[in-house]
């Protein structure tokens, strides 16, 4: 049975962003950051397959969160492919990832999006790294989450929780949220169950397998597909052009 068409994009009044691997390039970073590691000792490495190792290591249980667990992370991945594992390269990933750059698209998508609608974040990042993901980002956000503030990860439902409990403060309730994200384990399953409408951005379209994102039990069929974050702000523009 066809799910149901999703409500127009005119009637949010909230969108909830997933910032790393939706607006910053964190796979990017962690393949530069490698590569520089391995120039330095002579050596070349497949980041493909590095994210793989990378992807398996960020999910071991661990008190660090995002980016400062890049140094543990990048011990497994050295040890996967003989790179030196000293405590100035496994600071330097840390660094690297923090200092990650947005896609290409995404602060004229945010900007764009900005004046339609309140942007949150919601990050699986720490404080420090988010606040430099939004600098680069141009400030766009009404309001931010990191797990320093809400104390767990997504996809815990709590964390929703937290952000719905903020939307209600300002008078609204999750019906008024599109939450937006590329990864279907962190956000896009999660989002259906809580009964929120979503956006799935799908970054690695042109690429197989999920990355370092961790691949989700069972594939949800998202309420909005997009390549990229700008054709979500240009969907929205020419929604409100269709309802003037």
């Amino acid at each position: 049975m066809a799910r149901p068409a999703p409500k127009p994009l005119t009637e949010f009044r909230y969108v909830t962003f997933d910032v790393v691997g939706t607006l910053i390039d964190f796979e990017g970073a962690i393949k530069d950051g490698l590569a520089e590691i391995a120039a330095a000792a002579g050596m070349e490495i497949d980041g493909e397959a590095a994210l793989s190792v990378y992807r398996d290591a960020r999910y071991e249980p661990e008190a660090l969160r995002f980016p400062d667990d890049l140094g543990r992370c990048f011990s497994k991945i050295a040890a996967a492919f003989g790179l030196p594992d000293t405590e100035e390269n496994r600071q330097h990933m840390i660094d690297k990832v923090g200092d990650a750059k947005p896609f290409p698209d995404s602060a004229e998508a945010m900007a764009k999006l900005k004046a339609r609608y309140k942007l949150i974040a919601m990050t699986n990042a720490r404080r420090w790294a988010f606040e430099k993901y939004a600098e680069k980002l141009g400030q766009p956000f009404w309001a931010g989450f990191t797990t320093d503030d809400t104390g767990c990860e997504k996809p815990n439902p709590d964390y929703f929780h937290q952000v719905f409990a903020h939307v209600e403060k300002d008078g609204g309730t999750k019906d008024d949220i599109l939450h937006t994200a590329q990864s279907q384990y962190h956000d896009i399953g999660i989002s259906r169950e809580l009964g929120m409408t979503n956006a799935w951005i799908q970054r690695r379209h042109a690429q197989k397998g999920y990355g370092g994102t961790i691949e989700p039990k069972e594939f949800t069929e998202p309420d909005y597909h997009f390549h990229a974050l700008i054709e979500l702000a240009e969907a929205a523009d020419e929604a409100a052009k269709t309802a003037a």
